[in-house]
């Protein structure tokens, strides 16, 4: 048997095997997708910390840190007016007033306090029917900075008479021109521990001006006693049993605190000038 014969059937039978393997792979099922990736989880919520009320807050209140508490809304349900918790909106309600009642848990909008800076603010602290008058002070006469917003205190007038007539036992004296009022602002802080207008806290500061409240006739009491003498300021304890001291009735002179003074005043008597005509002359009467 020739070559040849043997070749062609083995080209035959291979081409066959082909055809076959072909159709068996186009009858093979497509493979399956592979899975797609599972979409990730939503971010998480922004929190806004909000300022709510710790407690019951009655209007014409004064406010204090401890009056607020943080509750953290997402952010979608924080709207316009509410206060967020940071540093500079706690400073800034720090002595602010309410305008208007708050329950336990509410939260604080604007426009709800009224700042020792806004308009209007030192009218709406007052009581009614008083004034707000300022008087100078130093460190001296301030108690050394010492005196806070809320504060009762006395105010002592001290004056000293010109002129050679006047007795030494009495050249200096004293009296309290109004007794137990109340301090409503040292410089531009009207609660203690809060922010003035300008921003300082007046830690460390000696003041300069004491705000009191007071009735219409104890302002002209006052504002005519500074410009008689110097002023001074007296702070009363917070339970006071005494009575309250009766402003003019009480005059302290310098023979009162000095025993010096008054012996002096009754070994020099009583100096008098008498004139007759063109004539002047200085007589003691002992």
């Amino acid at each position: 048997m020739s070559l040849r014969l043997i070749l062609i059937p083995l080209a035959i039978l291979t081409a066959l095997a082909l055809a076959l393997l072909a159709f068996q792979v186009g009858r093979s099922p497509a493979p399956a997708p592979q899975d797609a990736a599972a979409p990730p989880p939503p971010p998480p919520p922004v929190l806004i910390s909000v300022l709510v009320a710790a407690h019951a807050i009655a209007p014409g209140a004064l406010i204090r840190d401890e009056d607020f508490v943080t509750k953290a809304l997402p952010q979608r349900d924080v709207t316009a007016g509410l206060m967020q918790d940071t540093a500079e909106n706690r400073v800034e309600i720090r002595g602010a007033m309410m305008r208007r009642y708050m329950d336990a848990g509410a939260m604080l909008s604007r426009s709800f306090v009224l700042r020792p800076r806004d308009r209007g603010f030192l009218a709406a602290v007052l009581e009614p029917g008083t004034r707000a008058v300022s008087i100078s002070v130093d460190a001296v006469t301030g108690v050394s900075g010492l005196i806070w917003p809320g504060d009762r205190v006395d105010v002592i007038l001290t004056q000293e008479l010109e002129g050679q007539n006047v007795p030494l036992a009495r050249k200096v004296f004293g009296e309290t021109v109004l007794a137990d009022v109340r301090v409503i602002a040292v410089d531009q802080q009207i609660t203690e521990g809060g922010v003035a207008a300008s921003g300082n806290d007046g830690v460390g500061k000696v003041a300069r001006t004491v705000t009191l409240q007071v009735v219409a006739d104890q302002a002209e009491r006052v504002t005519v006693a500074g410009h008689m003498g110097h002023l001074a300021l007296a702070v009363r304890a917070v339970e006071n049993p005494l009575p309250d001291a009766v402003p003019g009735k009480v005059t302290v002179f310098g023979a009162d605190v000095s025993p010096e003074v008054s012996a002096s005043s009754r070994r020099t008597g009583v100096r008098m000038n008498l004139i007759q005509g063109d004539h002047r002359e200085e007589v003691t009467f002992q």
